[in-house]
């Protein structure tokens, strides 16, 4: 029987913010944001948010945020997410949904303007990024993560400012993941494919051993082949023992490897549940997933 739990009928849940451009998320995040929404979604209650998911204290935990870029105008209107030890949850959803939004709110780089975000029980609400990242949060951006006129090595140098003392250390044990980092560590990041240097950027963000790693749109971009490499990493990096969100616009490949998912529309969360059951459940099929695989399908011709 599937646990996936959707915000309202889901004849009134908005698909028709998809863009037909490959815009990226912020672009359409600020855009429907500005326009208000012809439609509004629902949002999920608690309960509803925390099915299937495992017992006990999330390790992440973020509850009815409201954020946005601007005073006024906000993006996130009510957006809840959990993380337990040891998960990968994706996030997807139409293109202006608030996927990358919730994503930064998570490691400070967007004001909330309420709610509030807990990690391991510590309320972390707006804290700086560079407080995170000392707490055990990495964040991989979608765009400019690598120092392309840095080596690979130099690139981890920069991974593990906060503990340059632990370098040598850190660096095993990233190569320990992702063994091509230590037999090419003086080639330029700049002379890598798109899919090597997502893997230089994941492993940046793990020199500092994080307990929870964010990924926005680690796909993006890539051609059929060097996505899956992508996602096979996003495991690899999972089994080593780190908990992963990821927010992905090939949400269909995105949800096959993740334990738990959340739709968002419109800043709120329309559908929850375990990935695979989102992933089979034919109204979310209906409204987001033929969507969201043409927009993929389009980006990478």
């Amino acid at each position: 029987m599937s646990d996936v739990t959707n915000a309202t009928d889901p004849t009134c849940v908005s698909a028709a913010s998809v863009s037909d451009s490959p815009e990226s998320d912020t672009q359409g995040d600020m855009q429907s944001a500005t326009q208000g929404g012809a439609q509004e979604t629902g949002s999920l209650s608690r309960a509803q948010i925390h099915v299937g998911e495992p017992e006990g204290e999330p390790l992440l935990d973020a509850v009815d945020l409201v954020a946005g870029y601007l005073p006024g105008v906000n993006i996130l209107n009510g957006a809840s997410l959990t993380l337990h030890e040891g998960e990968i949850v994706g996030i997807i959803g139409p293109n202006g949904a608030g996927k990358s939004t919730l994503l930064k709110s998570l490691f400070g780089l967007v004001h909330i303007h309420s709610g509030k975000l807990l990690l391991k029980g510590e309320d972390i609400t707006n804290l700086r990024a560079d407080k995170l990242v000392s707490r055990g949060v990495g964040f991989v951006p979608q765009t400019e993560n690598v120092f392309p006129s840095l080596t690979i090595a130099e690139n981890m140098h920069m991974g593990a400012f906060q503990a340059p003392k632990l370098f040598e250390e850190r660096f095993d044990y990233v190569c320990s993941i992702f063994p091509k980092l230590g037999q090419r560590k003086n080639q330029l990041a700049g002379q890598l494919s798109g899919g090597e240097r997502q893997m230089v950027a994941m492993a940046r963000a793990l020199m500092m051993k994080p307990s929870v790693l964010l990924l926005d749109e680690p796909s993006a971009g890539l051609s059929p082949m060097l996505q899956d490499e992508t996602f096979i990493r996003v495991r690899q990096v999972n089994k080593a023992g780190v908990s992963v969100v990821i927010v992905e616009q090939n949400a269909r490949r995105c949800l096959q490897i993740c334990d738990r998912g959340y739709v968002l529309d419109q800043g709120r969360n329309a559908y929850s549940g375990k990935g695979r059951d989102l992933m089979n459940d034919p109204k979310v099929v209906s409204l987001y997933l033929g969507n969201l695989e043409e927009e993929v399908q389009e980006e990478g011709r």
